[in-house]
């Protein structure tokens, strides 16, 4: 067992059991990934586990509503569900005594730490570490593209490409995705390509978008990769939809939504995980807490122990994982989908890690923290060298494949940039098109308007957009 120490200074003990926090509150009880027999944490006594919901009496019992038990209490029937009367004045506390466990599989050395994790076959494990260099590569080439003015914005997954991969491994090509947009990674691991995605960064004619959304805001049918939106949060409620609707049609697939902690401070956050306990739908809230909402960090976001405790607090069976080690990453979503979709029952992941890029190209995160505490992070628990380190050790990396591998993934990027740079933009008239089955006159007379506008001052306007 060991400490990781949180942007607000807190230690976070990290813990090598899996557990998921019970949606039902009874002390401190964590259950087991089989969902039989819960385990103790703190020494507390072992509390009765109920998975199910609070169940009313039944009708004859309700002409008494306060009836005894043990003989010694009463209870009132609440149409909730069964509450016990006290005779003590508590109050819940604010705060748990100890902070929730942090699921752990490999130190930062990359040693496995436990043998409670899921086994990943060799060809699944190198095509995670192959995905996530190309993740960071990437990255690192499409971020100087913006800098050198060649696309208008781009946003990374620095620090983050476990989360991204390692997720995406542990899900169905039948689950839905709905992302924030820092999960480009998800849409690679996918089958997404470089060029797919240079033409979205570019806008240009082969671009799925037509060239009507910001860069990064990526989206794909093909890949039930639902199309990103800069709104936050507002993906949260459309998602638990979607589960529901697979529920209805009792579908073997749930839907996975990723948002960041700063997204839980939005009222959508709370409306989507009210609505998936309520109707029991089959969903995975994945938050990504890297510590910052852009610049505003955790500290003065909320009070509670992160964003784990807020599930538990709306009935949802939750999970705080090590976000920096994929083998946990891989691990909790498994056994989070397999909940959800063999109970039809929503689950929260919390995972812990550290935005190691700026938030984005308009972003300048120096401002607001450490440098050193950037590259620390960047240094000490980077995912892709952590988890590089344990396929060494399974002598499944061999360093020519590597170095071969690195090459290969930069010269394609760079190739994929220049094709896309070269590719005429999709024509005028996809503005006015894919909302209405016929166009209304509004829009008609505004698609005259535009394209006269354009003949007569083209100077003012690319050469390479059709009219």
């Amino acid at each position: 067992m060991s400490l990781l120490l949180s942007k607000s200074r807190k230690l976070i003990c990290l813990k090598p059991k899996i557990g998921f926090l019970s949606s039902v509150y009874h002390h401190h009880t964590l259950i087991s990934p089989n969902l039989r027999t819960p385990f103790r944490i703190l020494g507390l006594n072992q509390p009765h586990f109920a998975s199910f919901r609070f169940e009313s009496t039944k009708a004859q019992t309700q002409l008494n509503p306060m009836h005894n038990i043990h003989n010694d209490s009463q209870v009132l029937d609440f149409p909730g569900g069964e509450v016990k009367f006290t005779s003590h004045l508590n109050f819940i506390p604010e705060t748990r005594e100890e902070r929730v466990q942090c699921y752990r599989v490999l130190d930062d050395d990359g040693y496995p730490i436990t043998s409670d994790f899921a086994q990943i076959e060799k060809e699944v494990a190198l095509k995670i570490y192959t995905d996530m260099v190309t993740l960071q590569t990437m990255d690192t080439i499409f971020y100087e593209a913006q800098r050198q003015g060649r696309i208008s914005f781009y946003l990374t997954t620095v620090g983050e490409e476990a989360i991204n991969i390692a997720s995406a491994a542990a899900l169905k090509t039948d689950d839905f995705i709905f992302p924030q947009y820092r999960e480009s990674g998800v849409l690679l691991w996918r089958g997404f390509t470089i060029q797919e995605f240079a033409n979205q960064l570019f806008g240009n004619k082969h671009d799925y978008g037509k060239g009507r959304q910001m860069p990064i805001h990526y989206g794909s049918n093909k890949h039930n990769y639902i199309t990103v939106a800069s709104t936050v949060a507002t993906q949260l409620p459309h998602a638990v939809g979607a589960a529901y609707a697979l529920k209805m049609d009792a579908e073997n697939a749930c839907t996975i939504v990723y948002f960041g902690d700063g997204g839980s401070s939005t009222g959508d956050f709370h409306a989507a995980l009210n609505f998936a306990a309520v109707l029991d739908a089959p969903i995975i809230f994945f938050c990504r807490n890297n510590g910052f909402a852009i610049s505003t960090p955790v500290s003065d976001q909320f009070r509670s122990d992160g964003v784990v405790t807020k599930g538990q607090a709306y009935g949802i069976r939750s999970i705080r994982v090590d976000g920096n080690d994929a083998l946990a990453v891989f691990t909790a979503v498994q056994e989070a989908r397999k909940m959800a979709v063999n109970e039809r029952k929503p689950i929260l992941v919390e995972a812990l890690t550290y935005r190691a890029g700026h938030h984005s190209t308009s972003d300048d995160s120096t401002k607001y923290r450490p440098a050193k505490e950037i590259e620390w992070w960047r240094r000490e628990r980077d995912p892709v060298s952590r988890f590089r380190k344990w396929i060494d050790r399974e002598g499944w990396l061999h360093s020519q494949v590597e170095s071969e591998l690195c090459s290969n993934i930069r010269k394609q990027v760079l190739q994929a940039i220049q094709v896309a740079e070269k590719q005429e933009k999709p024509p005028i008239k996809d503005v006015f098109t894919d909302v209405y089955d016929v166009s209304p006159a509004n829009l008609q007379e505004q698609e005259i308007s535009i394209r006269e506008t354009i003949r007569k001052h083209p100077q003012d306007y690319p050469t390479d957009v059709p009219l």
